[in-house]
């Protein structure tokens, strides 16, 4: 039987209940759906870290931060295998188009044989790249210095693309691999990792995009009672820089998820049309599709916004595979899984492996077999201070701004550094994550002790025991944000290589 081909379909930033099939009725996803009828949905996926950078360093190379040392968007491991390199390996083509958010060198290839890049912040070396800021200006579309939408002190206000839908960001990644599919097919299986930017903000779909949800259609984010007590260091740090911290205003949160919502939905036309050139190609029976996202989005729930935390909001993944194999039948899973489980899983199906280091996953194909045991996930995030001169990142800086999780089917649980609290959730019972349990100690002492055990244990056994006490938690420090509410907003123009900021005399700073 030949090797499948496969087609990895990721985006930024999307939380877990944003598809129509999987019970949100109001968004609207019929080409989701429609790897839901086909394939199987894993409705329990987890995120090793929620955060850019080190979620997608875990996902290639099979690994927890624990293992690799990248806990937050900071350099990831040099040399490491990723299982792009061992596709290539067994003759796989490996091609990746859009946002990889590789670091230190953000144009690295790391197992790709090719790459065309698209990402958040370019530089003039993009104009020699293949990248989709050289086509616009090749095309001669310079009217726009900030297209992927603008940031700064705009980067949660929800806004109109400068790009029109047939030059939008995501329409390019759709149109990529659709020529790549078209010129695929022959001898060689291929891998395509087929990376959307979006929804990551700014929430910036293209006209007329951009009204496919309306405001006062929109429902409120979820705010539950008592909801401070349910915040963490991060939380707070977050709303701060990005400029949600000065009280909510729900008319402009409901139109942040109307946006939001329609990028997503944009995203999904995308997908559409990469199915259809499948389709077209004769290679879909023969493709293992994978659709998920690298963290989700708080989106105004619990008050917040961005991502970073342990929330199911932020930490929750979709996850949906479709064929050949077991991934066929319509098929819901809520087995526990994990981003670390996809390298596994690609790797398996393809009859390749990593060998320069063991993985942390499983594949994918044995948990719906029923022949794994493994009952719990793990995930962790970092947030380090790097901006005093003399800042040395260590692994106790590591573990002081640490929030570090333990998920299984029943529980949650999760330990905030920097709050030096616990987090305990009955999965079950308050699926909504609604009221912590872990200082809940006449009933659930056994659940926490279970739980922050089995967080040890792993931290332990990757040799990440910088935060650990014995049989506690080390206590350092605790943190809180300034309270001049002007200090830590964040300023993060990303503006276009062609792009001329020079204002005329008498109106510069």
């Amino acid at each position: 039987m030949p090797k499948p081909n496969i087609l990895h379909l990721f985006t930024d930033q999307q939380r877990f209940d944003t598809i129509a099939a999987l019970g949100n009725g109001v968004i609207r996803t019929p080409n989701l759906d429609r790897l839901c009828r086909e394939g199987v949905a894993f409705t329990n996926a987890y995120t090793p870290s929620p955060v850019c950078i080190s979620a997608r360093c875990s996902m290639i190379t099979g690994q927890y931060p624990m293992r690799t040392g990248c806990y937050a968007n900071t350099p990831m491991p040099i040399g490491r295998q990723t299982f792009m390199d061992a596709l290539t390996q067994v003759g796989y083509r490996t091609h990746g188009i859009g946002k990889c958010h590789f670091s230190p060198d953000r144009y690295a290839l790391r197992g790709f044989q090719s790459r065309e890049h698209q990402e958040e912040s370019p530089s003039q070396r993009d104009l020699e790249e293949p990248t989709y800021y050289r086509y616009l200006h090749e095309k001669g579309l310079t009217f726009a210095n900030e297209v992927m939408g603008v940031r700064g002190e705009m980067y949660y206000v929800p806004q109109k693309s400068a790009m029109p839908a047939a030059e939008h960001p995501t329409q390019w990644i759709g149109d990529r691999a659709v020529a790549f599919l078209e010129e695929a097919p022959g001898e060689r299986p291929w891998y395509l990792f087929a990376s959307f930017i979006h929804p990551h903000p700014p929430f910036a779909p293209p006209d007329p995009w951009h009204k496919l949800y309306r405001t006062t259609l929109m429902p409120l984010p979820k705010v539950p009672p008592d909801n401070e007590a349910l915040l963490t260091f991060i939380n707070r740090v977050q709303n701060r820089y990005k400029y949600r911290d000065q009280g909510m205003d729900r008319h402009l949160v409901r139109a942040m998820k109307a946006y939001y919502y329609a990028c997503i939905s944009f995203v999904d036309y995308q997908v559409g049309r990469i199915l259809e050139a499948l389709e077209r190609t004769g290679q879909l029976d023969n493709t293992l599709i994978l659709y998920a996202s690298d963290h989700g989005e708080h989106l105004g729930d619990y008050n917040c916004f961005g991502k970073r935390s342990c929330h199911d909001t932020a930490a929750r993944v979709p996850m949906i595979f479709r064929g050949p194999g077991p991934f066929t039948g319509g098929t819901v899973c809520d087995d526990i899984v994990s981003l670390v489980d996809v390298a596994p899983t690609f790797l398996n199906a393809a009859g390749a492996d990593i060998t320069e280091h063991p993985l942390d996953g499983l594949d994918l194909a044995d948990v719906l077999a029923g022949t794994t045991d493994r009952e719990i996930v793990f995930a962790q995030f970092a947030y380090e201070d790097r901006s005093a001169p003399d800042f040395v990142s260590t692994p106790e800086t590591v573990a002081a701004g640490s929030s570090t999780m333990a998920v299984s089917t029943r529980w949650k649980y999760f330990y905030s550094a920097p709050d030096n609290r616990e987090f305990l959730f009955d999965r079950l019972a308050d699926p909504g994550e609604t009221r912590n349990q872990a200082y809940v100690t006449a009933f659930r002492s056994e659940a926490c002790t279970m739980m922050r055990s089995a967080l040890m244990e792993h931290l332990k056994a990757c040799g990440t025991t910088a935060g650990i006490d014995g049989d506690n938690w080390r206590v350092f420090p605790q943190r809180e944000i300034p309270p001049d509410p002007d200090a830590g907003l964040l300023i993060q123009d990303t503006f276009t290589p062609w792009a001329k900021m020079d204002f005329p005399p008498g109106y510069q700073f």
